[in-house]
Order: structure tokens, then C-alpha cells, then sequence
């Protein structure tokens, strides 16, 4: 099984979003955040958060690059554990239990995405408010091959 993990190339995440995401947490798309926003929520940080912003499952922050590895189940069923906390702690869901259905569709939506990826392809999200909802699209990048040439020391032991 394969889920995606936070993973930051420099510093802009920590400029672009309110809240970022640490680097290697696990992370879903998390748009049910935006579902009930209008053209005047998005603005500076938020408008960010809403264009491209994968969400972190320890932080609640958010990453703009994902990268796809594999996951056990023990980890999923502590995130889905820790999401639905957070839909009882955040959005006002009765109970865990009650909010344990949302958190494990919207975790195996995630697992849906990242199954027929190799491991190390990266993901982007993009958001658009339409006159439905939230639109996600995604983009893949795939992992490139690096040959051993580029990594070798090449000499003699003779020497």
C-alpha cells in the first residue's frame, strides 16, 4: 500500500503557507477544508493553502510537493485515528467514531491516488473554485532514473 509524504526542495514553503507541513509526515489532499469557501476567502497565505497545498496528518499544515512510498497499515489506521480527531476537535464532528467513516474515505482516496505510482514520483495539486465546489487536478512527476555513473568514484585501487 502506498501513500504520500511531505517533501520540501527549499525554504518557500515556510514563506508561501500560514501553517507549513513537516517534512516527511503523511499527507492527503485535505479540500474538504476549502469546501464552503467563496472568491473572498482566498486571499495572501489562504488563497496558497487553497491553489496547491497537500495537508500534513501530524501538523495540519500544508506542503506544496508530495512524494509517493509506502505505507503499513498500522500507520493508516493511526492517521485515520488522528483525522478523525481532527474533524471532532476542528469542524465540530459528535465523536471520533462518528468521523472515522470521513477520515477513511478521504485516507483512501489518498492510497486510491498513489497505488500505481512508483515509489518517489512526486504529486502537485491544483485547486479551482467552480460553480459545483472545489475542482482538485493532479500532476505526477515521475521519479528519474539516475545512473550509477553519476554517483561513482572512479579510479584505481591500485594506487
Amino acid at each position: 500500500m502506498k501513500l504520500a509524504r511531505a517533501i520540501h526542495f527549499d525554504e518557500s514553503d515556510q514563506r508561501i503557507f500560514h501553517s507549513p507541513a513537516r517534512t516527511g509526515e503523511w499527507c492527503i489532499s485535505g479540500g474538504f477544508e476549502f469546501s464552503n469557501w467563496s472568491e473572498a476567502d482566498l486571499t495572501g497565505k489562504a488563497r496558497q493553502a487553497f491553489a496547491n497545498g497537500w495537508l500534513g496528518l501530524e501538523t495540519f499544515g500544508r506542503v506544496t510537493f508530495v512524494a509517493v512510498t509506502q505505507v503499513e497499515q498500522a500507520e493508516v489506521d493511526w492517521l485515520q485515528q488522528a483525522l478523525a480527531q481532527h474533524f471532532v476537535d476542528l469542524y465540530g464532528a459528535p465523536s471520533v467514531e462518528a468521523a472515522m467513516d470521513v477520515a477513511r474515505d478521504e485516507l483512501g482516496q489518498m492510497i486510491e491516488l498513489c497505488e500505481d505510482h512508483d515509489p518517489n514520483t512526486l504529486l502537485t495539486v491544483a485547486r479551482e473554485l467552480t460553480e459545483s465546489g472545489v475542482r482538485e487536478s493532479y500532476r505526477v512527476i515521475k521519479a528519474e532514473a539516475a545512473g550509477l555513473d553519476q554517483f561513482a568514484i572512479h579510479g584505481s585501487l591500485d594506487d
